[in-house]
């Protein structure tokens, strides 16, 4: 855990598959892009931020040689340790430090401004934390905890896909006013490699992206899980089945609207998340859906999460919602 804190269509290659991108890269700055991975592009942002606004501050474990995905290298040496240093071990101290430069997580900083009459925030506070799979995490490093946070009024929570979207709505998130919990999928951030703008730019919040156009059913997802969509998308197609993909990015405020439409032209919907599947995210997606769609859906909506225990580890390939269980729900959905 870390925390960044301010006082007052191209293809995405993960290992040797490739990843859709929707014609939202053609906002982003065309000159100086290089090939980088997710972290490199956390790297970038962190620089970006620390340079562009002498009140940002990093502190965390491990942060000040680079932290142990190696997302802060060179911070320390290029800002200082007086803007760039480690922690003690232990989450609560963290947060509670950020939030008095600037006062745990749900208890003060997501009520800070609502409490103050909106004369006071959290002064930028953005907290970074890697989540999700990673082939040998097990119960503890490989959970999907963002549902806990998504409970909290005032919070906003955002998990980027790939390293283009990792560093603008890195830079928008630090430099938004409210509180901001960041996930990053651990799995990704060697593994995804994309060209990534070398200046500074900014992805909007609270804005969903069809990351593929489709007809015949809706998937909704967020994170690494969208590499795994797009899989069994691409299989779906193969059998005729045209799949509309969308990547929520921002599950605190989101973005109903883009999905409600989504639905409306294809008449159903899948979820998916690797968080369990009950009080998952997923299921306020659906609720909500349901509310604004019903007389539109021709199928039930479905989930396809986590399983309802603990995170196993040499279980973990059971545990996952992989690319079949994805196929056989769209299959099942579209045949109902």
């Amino acid at each position: 855990m870390s925390t960044i804190f301010r006082v007052l269509g191209r293809r995405v290659s993960i290992g040797k598959r490739s990843f859709s991108t929707s014609g939202e890269a053609e906002k982003l700055p065309r000159e100086g892009k290089n090939l980088v991975n997710l972290f490199t592009a956390i790297n970038q942002a962190l620089h970006i931020a620390l340079e562009t606004d002498p009140r940002a501050y990093v502190f965390g474990e491990d942060v000040s040689f680079g932290g142990v995905f190696r997302c802060t290298t060179g911070l320390a040496d290029r800002f200082g340790r007086d803007r760039v240093f480690n922690t003690p071990l232990c989450e609560q101290g963290i947060a509670g430090f950020a939030i008095g430069l600037a006062a745990m997580i749900v208890n003060e900083a997501a009520k800070f401004r609502y409490r103050s009459g909106n004369q006071f925030n959290c002064g930028g506070l953005t907290i970074r934390s890697p989540y999700g799979a990673v082939g040998h995490g097990g119960h503890y490093h490989s959970q999907s905890p963002e549902s806990f946070f998504c409970h909290v009024p005032g919070l906003k929570v955002v998990i980027p896909r790939s390293p283009r979207q990792a560093k603008g709505l890195l830079l928008a998130s630090i430099r938004d006013p409210n509180p901001v919990i960041f996930f990053e999928p651990k799995w990704l951030y060697r593994l995804a490699v994309e060209e990534v703008p070398e200046e500074d730019y900014m992805l909007p919040l609270s804005e969903a992206e069809v990351i593929r156009k489709g007809s015949d059913i809706t998937l909704v997802g967020w994170g690494a899980q969208l590499s795994i969509l797009e899989q069994a998308c691409e299989e779906a197609a193969k059998e005729g089945i045209s799949c509309e993909l969308i990547d929520l990015k921002t599950l605190i405020p989101w973005d109903k609207e883009t999905v409600e439409a989504s639905v409306k032209k294809t008449g159903r919907l899948i979820v998916s998340h690797e968080a369990p599947v009950t009080g998952g995210f997923g299921a306020e997606i659906s609720a909500s859906i349901i509310e604004r769609c019903f007389l539109r859906l021709e199928a039930p909506v479905a989930r396809i999460c986590g399983l309802d225990t603990p995170f196993p580890l040499v279980f973990e390939p059971f545990y996952m919602p992989t690319k079949n269980k994805i196929l056989d729900a769209i299959r099942a959905t579209v045949n109902y």
